[in-house]
């Protein structure tokens, strides 16, 4: 088995030789920023958003970076190249480097930069033909956050709710804003179909604004279906047609039941269990990726 090569702080170290100091913040506030990337063919999708989300992230958070865009894609093609990877799932994280320990950060402080590459084997045929089920989480977001639409090292809510759907038997956790709103899932955006409408929440309902989520309204807009950002409470996500969560992992992922209602509706003429729109968006996706990355 080949070892992995990962990019350390512009150095492509051994994985078993990567070091970060006990006295990084990523390590001991969660000071950090990531990404989380597919590559097909060795060509990262939408690598210039995903950066371009990065680093308008760092500015606001007072991260200091040492390199550029450019360089960061470089350095992410370089790990992909070195671990011999066509089809990867690539990690980005940004910490704001090894401090004393006080909360306010030393304005010397390096901002330690990690990149690794793995073979993408993370979900089954079987899975998209079956589709996702979910459940909702009894947490409510707080959408006032001032983190909340940062993808942010502070992802313990996001496992707590990962944690509960694996033990209710359930494949994601949708969350619920304080003021009962539908917001998005643990690792996704949620979208929903009623009378052939694509709705999803808006970004004020304190979600992730994910890259997959707004390759999804450039795919509707071209296809000439209704896509709205809309507030919506849990009746209406159980009433819709067609359900789907998006990431820049797994795309497009059908949703065939929530909680414990089915989502009757989903299945067309022929005979399967996707909607006719979410059907259509899966397409469409494959043959932008083949199309960008080909």
């Amino acid at each position: 088995m080949n070892e992995d090569i990962v990019f350390l702080n512009g150095e492509f170290i051994p994985g078993h030789l990567a070091k970060i100091s006990i006295f990084d913040r990523g390590f001991l506030f969660g000071d950090g920023l990531f990404e989380t990337m597919r590559a097909y063919n060795g060509k990262i999708f939408r690598l210039d958003a995903h950066l371009k989300r990065l680093l308008k992230s760092l500015d606001i958070i007072q991260i200091k970076h040492p390199y550029s865009q450019s360089y960061l894609e470089q350095a992410l093609y370089e790990t992909i190249g070195k671990n011999k990877l066509s089809d990867a799932y690539v990690k980005l994280i940004v910490t704001r480097g090894t401090d004393t320990g006080s909360l306010i950060p030393s304005p010397d402080s390096k901002s330690t930069i990690l990149i690794i590459a793995k073979k993408f084997d993370m979900y089954s045929p079987e899975q998209y033909e079956e589709g996702f089920k979910v459940m909702m989480s009894d947490f409510r977001q707080n959408q006032f956050s001032s983190i909340i639409n940062l993808k942010s090292l502070n992802f313990l809510e996001n496992i707590i709710g990962k944690l509960e759907a694996k033990q209710s038997g359930a494949d994601e956790i949708i969350f619920i804003n304080q003021s009962g709103f539908v917001t998005e899932g643990s690792v996704s955006n949620i979208f929903i179909v009623c009378n052939d409408v694509i709705m999803t929440p808006p970004c004020e309902v304190g979600i992730l604004p994910g890259i997959a989520r707004e390759t999804i309204f450039e795919l509707a807009e071209s296809l000439n279906l209704k896509i709205i950002e809309k507030n919506f409470y849990l009746e209406e996500l159980l009433s819709c047609s067609e359900c789907f969560l998006t990431n820049s992992l797994m795309r497009i992922m059908p949703v065939t039941q929530i909680e414990d209602k089915i989502i009757e509706n989903f299945s067309d003429s022929r005979g399967d269990r996707w909607g006719k729109l979410t059907r259509l968006l899966m397409k469409a996706y494959q043959d932008l990726v083949d199309n960008e990355t080909l």
